[in-house]
């Protein structure tokens, strides 16, 4: 045992020891995966080494063929691990083994309920790596030199999970990192090697390295060099063998991996491109979304590999950030072994792979949406938010992404967002040209809408769009297979065909009409309003507000003054139905003051039944009680 200097006790930052204590209590039910998660850790250590031996040949020190082992001491009551990957030094240990340096790790640890069963499957949305040892161990010690540095230069690290961890220098011949755990009384049975050996071989036979183990047990006073070794995976890369030999099992372990989730995917592509252009990718369409999902400036994209050699763990050049969720793996036989961020920035090989990535991912998706609706909808209900980015940003896939988006409509009474564009088209009636659609901040405010009524009324399906993002959405996809899409709240209505002519003629009728009483609103609402004019929307609300063809709509408005920027002003459009009983009332009152407080309310309503707050609510609710008490007298 080396001489351990420079010895001190550190405390664990305040969110490790939160996740520590929800991996003990959660995952009992899940034990085993604290030797995937290792063992995962351990190939990207190796992974890291052939990466810097690249530039720096040295840090191999001698060349011996990495590799995973896992031994194991039954009477000692242990289970070690070790790899001769890059290694940490003495910050390094400190930085990755006592935080966690994760954006977002506050909003994760706020989302905890306290229910195990619950928390234990937000847990995989983080991802345990090291610390998920203390599921089985009751104490944890790590030895490890970083590849390059002096053999006085090794660090031991060890904690009981309990708040705090010791920290000193050792001397350390070998490079790399060896785990030791100490089993917890009742976890004896992962010091057995057939129980190990099947462990391996569920999570990581897909592990592109040796994981090897002893042929046959061993105590700690044995040489190492009497131990036999077997290596009991494939150590095989996955990606790089034929898809006719790969089971769908070994699919879903590989994504566990590379994801770092407990869930299996909803589907997976594996493609091998030859031709211009030669590389391989695996791609995986998650079972849940991420807790940083909404993170758009967190880490993310594919692993990177440039002729089976790591190059990268989160290469985000290759696919569209409205495509941000997509996890798996990309090799390229046309990129440079010294390939560097930089480098990935530009360039016609990148510009070619990212957009046959993108098309391969959405072509999954269709496939998705196709075969199993079922899995389609929990894809949907994790993601559909975020994809709603991509006919903004991806101008090339627009119509493609269009097809794959979801929306609630007024022919579900469910308020699922089920419904898909080009169902919406094979349903519409005789003469509609156009897709209608309406905004709103929840689907109670938009179901009841009166800018409904005329579609009720005619039999025309409406969209009902409440997410945050959906008018800026709607503000870049403005057509769907030739079809024009329209918000019924904005501008003028114009039903096209679906009007006959005697309608229109009618409306035109009685606009005229009503032109005395348009201006008499005028004058009463004043610069409240853009303009007054006779509405084609309602069969029952006496009044409605419309949008002004080129104004932002009350969603944006909202989402840019939430985040402090200067909204453009812009007055509402006030329509007025002729035919409702409080309309004819009005256009029959003598009292200018009684018209203007009765004006005033049928706007204020009308603003209230929009989904907008009042600018003067003391105002409304002092003419409401006037007119109150006038009807009681």
């Amino acid at each position: 045992m080396s001489v351990e200097t420079r010895k001190e006790t550190l405390g664990f930052q305040t969110e490790v020891k939160q996740l520590l204590h929800l991996m003990i209590h959660s995952l009992y039910s899940n034990k085993e995966i604290f030797l995937r998660e290792l063992i995962s850790n351990a190939s990207d250590a190796a992974d890291k080494l052939r990466f810097e031996a690249l530039a720096h040949p040295e840090l191999l020190e001698g060349g011996d063929p990495l590799k995973i082992r896992v031994s194991f001491d039954k009477e000692a009551r242990t289970v070690t691990l070790e790899d001769n990957g890059i290694g940490m030094s003495r910050d390094e240990v400190i930085a990755h083994l006592g935080t966690i340096a994760r954006s977002g790790t506050a909003d994760f640890l706020q989302n905890l309920s306290g229910d195990q069963k619950k928390d234990s499957q937000l847990i995989g949305q983080f991802g345990v790596g090291f610390y998920s040892a203390f599921i089985v161990a009751d104490q944890v010690d790590v030895y490890t030199r970083r590849a390059g540095a002096p053999a006085s230069a090794g660090v031991h690290w060890s904690s009981k999970g309990e708040g705090e961890f010791d920290i000193a220098d050792i001397d350390q011949p070998a490079r790399g990192t060896r785990i030791v755990l100490h089993l917890k009384a009742g976890e004896e049975e992962f010091a057995d090697g057939w129980r190990l050996r099947n462990v391996i071989k569920k999570y990581s036979d897909h592990i592109g390295l040796p994981i090897e183990l002893p042929k046959q047990q061993f105590g700690e006073e044995a040489q190492a060099a009497e131990v036999e070794w077997e290596t009991v995976n494939r150590a095989n890369a996955l990606w790089t063998c034929p898809r006719s030999e790969i089971k769908d099992e070994e699919y879903q372990e590989f994504y566990k991996h590379v994801a770092h989730d407990f869930e299996n995917p909803l589907a997976w592509s594996h493609n091998k491109v030859e031709g211009k252009l030669e590389y391989t990718s695996l791609l995986y369409v998650p079972g849940r979304a991420p807790f940083d999902l909404y993170h758009r400036e967190a880490p993310k994209g594919l692993k990177l590999y440039v002729q089976r050699v790591f190059i990268m763990d989160q290469a985000d050049q290759f696919l569209p950030l409205y495509l941000r969720f997509i996890k798996g793996v990309v090799d390229s036989n046309d990129l440079s072994l010294n390939v560097s961020r930089e480098i990935l920035q530009a360039g016609p090989v990148i510009d070619s792979m990212k957009s046959a990535l993108t098309k391969r991912v959405l072509d999954m998706l269709e496939k998705l949406a196709k075969n199993d609706p079922e899995q389609y909808k929990a894809f949907w209900k994790a993601f559909g938010q975020v994809l709603k980015e991509g006919p903004a940003e991806d101008f090339a896939n627009k119509e493609k992404i269009a097809g794959l988006l979801r929306f609630a409509s007024t022919s579900d009474a469910s308020g699922e967002q089920s419904v898909a564009l080009a169902d919406y088209v094979g349903r519409m009636p005789e003469g509609q040209d156009k897709i209608y659609f309406l905004t709103g901040e929840s689907y109670a405010q938009v179901k009841n809408s009166p800018h409904l009524e005329v579609f009720r009324k005619k039999g025309i399906e409406v969209l009902l769009l409440t997410d945050r993002i959906d008018e800026w959405l709607m503000s870049h996809l403005t057509e769907f297979d030739g079809k024009q899409l329209v918000d019924v709240a904005r501008g003028d209505l114009d039903l096209g065909k679906l009007d006959s002519e005697e309608d229109k003629k009618a409306q035109e009728e009685v606009a005229k009409a009503k032109e005395g009483l348009i201006e008499r609103l005028k004058g009463a609402l004043g610069e409240q309003v853009a303009e007054v004019r006779v509405s084609h929307r309602l069969t029952d609300s006496p009044a409605i507000l419309a949008i002004g063809e080129q104004d932002l709509g009350l969603q944006m408005r909202q989402i840019l003054e939430a985040s402090g920027q200067k909204v453009p002003e812009s007055k509402p459009i006030f329509e007025i139905n002729p035919q409702h009983p409080l309309i004819e009332k009005l256009d029959t009152e003598a009292d200018e003051e009684r018209f203007a407080d009765l004006s005033h309310i049928l706007f204020d309503q009308a603003a209230l039944a929009a989904g907008d707050s009042l600018k003067d609510p003391a105002a409304y609710v002092q003419r409401l009680n006037k007119l109150l008490v006038e009807l009681s007298a």
